[in-house]
């Protein structure tokens, strides 16, 4: 461990800043907080009597502000609609220093934005405002057109897939191809049936039920299970790793020939809505500053942990992660 922390403050010390592109759907997660004390005389539901609302970034948006809470120079990339949420997102990563000009707008789709109705902690409703139609041809070549220096300049690719019409067969694949050309890893967190898409990617990143529909899989609960629904993927995609997540269990780093298991690091779980989302970035960030695969796992693994002591999608700090270790 002492090891790892003096790599960790290295870094720290060095004053230099990881690039990460990251590439994804982008979104808008829209919280209505208030009380709810009788139910309404029209229909047996809550009356909310609103205290608060609340808007943050959400999908990729909350890989990249994981991304800039550790210290990375972020770039992020996607499609978006062109209305007041559009605003929202473009003015949320601006206020960051997130680098937006890859960001394409699209009118022809909203932006997708998760309203969660809320009654003190207790969400009542979910109203997804969204389309995920595949995005056009059109869209798709303007993307891959402004992406070719910001791939170029990047230490390391992300794609964030939250399934909502970007990620294509097709555009996938061309952003693979390109940061190959360029001697850039890509690092994917995945979502859908579709792994053959990701041929070519350095890590793909799924919890246990994504990889467990993906590889068609019965039920995930061993070491044996999880290393025989992997290999469908590692046949699939010729991936170098697969990482997955366990939820409050931790995750496992596995090769075609190995694999090794990481246990939660957590005291304490209260929510692990956005934990994936903070391994991925967590994960790229280090092995993009220098680290093995297993030693920014290690990290990630320590981040979750922070996380999910949280209500809703939080982020964490290279610091906070340093006195978790010393910790555990």
């Amino acid at each position: 461990m002492n090891q790892l922390r003096d790599k960790i403050r290295s870094i720290q010390l060095s004053n230099v800043k990881p690039k990460l592109l990251v590439i994804g759907d982008l979104m808008i997660d829209h919280y209505i907080i208030g009380g709810a004390t009788r139910l309404s005389p029209e229909a047996p539901v809550p009356i909310v009597n609103v205290k608060k609302e609340t808007y943050t970034l959400g999908g990729a948006g909350n890989v990249v502000q994981n991304l800039v809470a550790l210290g990375a120079n972020v770039t992020v990339a996607g499609v978006i609609g062109d209305d007041d949420a559009a605003a929202r997102v473009i003015n949320i990563l601006s206020s960051e220093g997130v680098e937006t000009h890859t960001i394409i707008k699209d009118s022809s789709r909203p932006t997708t934005v998760k309203t969660r109705i809320l009654a003190g902690s207790h969400q009542l409703a979910r109203v997804d405002r969204e389309v995920t139609d595949a995005v056009s041809m059109a869209i798709e070549d303007e993307l891959i057109g402004k992406l070719g220096q910001y791939i170029e300049q990047a230490d390391m690719v992300l794609l964030s897939d939250y399934n909502k019409g970007l990620f294509s067969p097709s555009l996938t694949q061309r952003v693979i191809i390109e940061a190959t050309k360029h001697g850039k890893k890509v690092v994917i967190d995945p979502k859908g049936l579709n792994y053959e898409k990701y041929k070519g990617a350095f890590i793909i990143k799924p919890n246990r039920k994504e990889l467990a529909e993906a590889a068609k899989a019965e039920k995930i609960n061993s070491v044996e299970t999880l290393q025989e629904a992997s290999k469908v993927i590692f046949e699939q995609t010729g991936t170098e790793y697969i990482v997955v997540t366990l939820s409050e269990e931790g995750m496992v780093i596995l090769t075609e020939l190995t694999h090794k298991l990481l246990p939660v690091k957590a005291t304490e779980v209260f929510d692990v809505t956005g934990a994936g989302d903070t391994v991925l970035a967590t994960m790229a960030y280090f092995i993009a500053a220098g680290l093995t695969v297993e030693e920014a796992c290690e990290l990630a693994n320590h981040a979750a942990a922070i996380v999910i002591r949280h209500v809703g999608s939080a982020t964490t700090t290279i610091d906070e992660i340093v006195r978790d270790m010393e910790r555990n």
